[in-house]
């Protein structure tokens, strides 16, 4: 590999994983065990459905341009994982299926009015990664303003520092979205106050205080008029935080499962034959970086792969919202999506 491949390589991948790195680093710390993967203990129906009515004004938002010069497409199938021989690992419980989501008012009303599609995405520095990959997939000359809310060092065990349901009533207030993607948890493999008495991480206890914070939060993305979609986390390289955030997975997956919340599985796509693996081939084989060097994070290419799906699951649903409102596909002049994936190739391991 030519050492200006490698060092733009590099850099790509610190800019989305290294620098936020450090702000999850204390979970590795301590010698603790790993959590065992354990059934979560979860209320029923705790956030309701999407109300009729929307409320709030249109976002004022900053756009990114996730254009990148120099980069070629990744071919990855939304249906299946694409790493040939990658093991295959069920969700927790099954996924709630988009055919389950009824229209939303809001979604609707923006697409029959011709405006862009808001999406926003709220989470931690994971999020960063997770927005990074959409607002390549969901472009603006396609019809989307995908926005990030997410913060650094966040977390459902944090809320000294954030109370995140409050902070995402007075976003959505301002600036509500169409379109919620959720991904929390890489810093919360710890244990947190309940009810005076510290609960351990993956306690009944534990469980059901980041089940109600959780479901709060999704109660508000909801009581504004967005869809929510929750994003899991990957697989991690270290195998005792690799077990605390597969329990993590298991736990939102059953979660997500009683809200009505689509849950992404991300492992899957994140997994190599032997488990983790900085670098997976593309459709054609080729071993490309996936991941930052602090083994937690993704490189972009990595978000993309993870997000594609998504990224689908999100057209088909405004494409039903325009067919309903009797318009194009597209809708508004904007181009239907290319059939063929992008994909970007950043050079493989010397």
């Amino acid at each position: 590999m030519k050492t200006w491949q490698l060092l733009a390589d590099r850099t790509a991948v610190l800019f989305l994983g290294v620098a936020a790195g450090t702000a999850i680093g204390f979970a590795f710390a301590g010698g603790r065990e790993p959590a065992p993967v354990v059934p979560p203990l979860v209320p029923q129906a705790l956030a309701p459905p999407p109300p009729v009515t929307p409320a709030g004004p249109q976002p004022e938002t900053v756009e990114a341009d996730p254009a990148a010069p120099g980069t070629e497409p990744v071919s990855i199938s939304p249906d299946a994982p694409s790493v040939p021989g990658a093991p295959e690992v069920p969700p927790a419980v099954a996924s709630v299926p988009d055919s389950a989501i009824a229209l939303p008012p809001s979604l609707a009303r923006t697409v029959a009015e011709g405006r862009p599609v808001r999406v926003g995405v709220y989470g931690d520095s994971f999020g960063d990664g997770v927005w990074s990959g959409l607002a390549r997939e969901l472009p603006k000359k396609r019809g989307y303003i995908v926005t990030k809310y997410s913060r650094q060092a966040t977390g459902f065990t944090r809320y000294k520092s954030l109370n995140l349901e409050s902070h995402t009533a007075q976003q959505v207030a301002s600036d509500p979205v169409d379109i919620a993607v959720v991904s929390y948890g890489a810093n919360d493999t710890q244990g947190v106050i309940a009810d005076g008495h510290l609960a351990k991480y993956m306690s009944p206890a534990w469980q059901g205080l980041i089940a109600r914070r959780a479901a709060g939060l999704v109660r508000e993305l909801r009581n504004s008029g967005a869809t929510v979609y929750w994003v899991g986390l990957p697989r991690m390289r270290k195998p005792a935080f690799d077990a605390d955030i597969t329990a993590m997975n298991a736990f939102y997956a059953r979660l997500m499962s009683e809200l009505g919340v689509p849950f992404i599985d991300t492992r899957p796509m994140s997994s190599g034959p032997d488990g983790f693996s900085a670098y997976l081939p593309d459709s054609s084989g080729k071993p490309v970086l996936m991941r930052a060097d602090d083994g937690v994070h993704m490189s972009m290419n990595g978000y993309v792969r993870i997000t594609r799906g998504l990224a689908q699951r999100i057209d088909a649903l405004v494409a039903a919202a325009r067919a309903r409102a009797g318009l194009p596909l597209a809708g508004s002049g904007v181009p239907p999506r290319p059939v063929e994936p992008a994909r970007f190739d950043m050079g493989a391991p010397r």
